[in-house]
């Protein structure tokens, strides 16, 4: 993730990314960090065509509980 965020963390330094492991379920853990989050930002797999226009369960989730904002974020290899 350190290797991911490098470029970004250059282009963005007043943006403060917090990285930490936790256990428990994702969806449970993800609700939890959004309590003290300005924006929470999750992953989607789109499958291509119709498929790829639905949201998994953890996206849903964190779209319906989260206590802040949400961003649900295709990687580049994802979009049509």
């Amino acid at each position: 993730m350190s290797e991911a965020l490098a470029v970004h963390r250059e282009n963005y330094p007043g943006v403060n990314v917090k990285r930490e492991v936790v256990q428990g379920g994702t969806r449970e853990a993800l609700i939890e960090a959004s309590r003290a989050a300005q924006l929470l930002v999750v992953g989607a797999r789109g499958r291509g065509g119709f498929a790829g226009l639905l949201l998994g369960s953890v996206s849903q989730a964190t779209l319906h509980h989260a206590h802040c904002p949400v961003a649900v974020v295709r990687g580049a290899a994802d979009s049509p």
